[in-house]
């Protein structure tokens, strides 16, 4: 059975206070387990069925029960590792999903329960939700509740940071869950700050290209910006790109590597790309 998850509104900074609860913030992919009638199914934020890619979530000593939580993967070390989750999501052979299963399980990390045993609990304020799940065995070991505390979010952002995880979360403790988007959560992230040059843009859809320079005096491609650009920004841009042309080609055109800025990403990829990078600002 398949519920909207609540989504979460950005705010810039970490805060302390008496009504909320805070919790580390996963890096992985919304998930949502119904287990009815002894069968389980696994949803994706946009309702999409991915029982069969998790068979090692299958199997929980429930029934009758609705979960929402994050499935992440971990990388070698233990850390948090997206790249990996998403390298699970997207195999489709049954083989290999079984093979992964057996040697890279992934974790499910619970925080919240919206029905259990009849009863719709959406109603129900968060500490109360939160204090049924804390009484429950999921009798699985790759299925965890997640940890949170109450009120001091600015001591556990410190703890995310110093730990370079992806950011937390700060959720009205009396909040009832609803299909949408709320004020009652919010994320904070732990953004990473880089000095990029932009190196040309897109001829089609707004992007403009990153690159970072080398020892060799070289540039090294590393993303396409997309977001954060502010119609001021897009204007000064535009002012001064014709003064830059170097070359363009059919989907380019590229500048030469004058024009610096600063951008907040996520992480770096595996790759050595920007992940989710956002505009901040030019560096003069």
């Amino acid at each position: 059975m398949f519920i909207a998850p609540m989504l979460l509104e950005t705010t810039p900074a970490p805060f302390n206070h008496a009504d909320y609860i805070f919790e580390p913030k996963i890096d992985g992919h919304r998930l949502l387990l119904s287990r009815i009638n002894g069968e389980t199914h696994l949803y994706t934020r946009h309702n999409n069925d991915c029982t069969h890619q998790y068979p090692e979530l299958n199997k929980i000593a429930l029934d009758d029960v609705i979960l929402d939580g994050e499935v992440a993967a971990t990388d070698e070390s233990g850390r948090v590792d997206f790249e990996s989750i998403m390298e699970r999501f997207s195999l489709r052979k049954p083989d290999k999903v079984q093979n992964a299963a057996h040697s890279r399980p992934v974790n499910y990390v619970v925080f919240d329960i919206l029905h259990y045993k009849g009863e719709d609990l959406r109603g129900y304020p968060l500490h109360k939700r939160k204090e049924l799940l804390a009484t429950l065995d999921f009798g699985n070991a790759n299925i965890a509740l997640i940890p949170s505390v109450e009120a001091e979010g600015e001591q556990l952002y410190s703890k995310i940071e110093a730990l370079k995880m992806e950011g937390i979360v700060a959720k009205r403790a009396n909040s009832i869950y609803v299909s949408n988007r709320s004020s009652a959560w919010q994320k904070i992230i732990n953004w990473t700050y880089v000095d990029v040059v932009i190196t040309g843009y897109r001829k089609g859809d707004f992007g403009w290209l990153a690159a970072v320079p080398e020892k060799n005096g070289k540039f090294r491609p590393v993303g396409v910006i997309e977001l954060g650009v502010t119609p001021r920004h897009k204007m000064a841009f535009y002012s001064i790109k014709d003064r830059l042309l170097e070359v363009e080609d059919r989907d380019y055109v590229h500048l030469e590597p004058r024009l610096r800025a600063k951008v907040k990403i996520r992480n770096w990829t595996k790759a050595g790309l920007l992940r989710s990078p956002v505009f901040v600002d030019f560096l003069l």
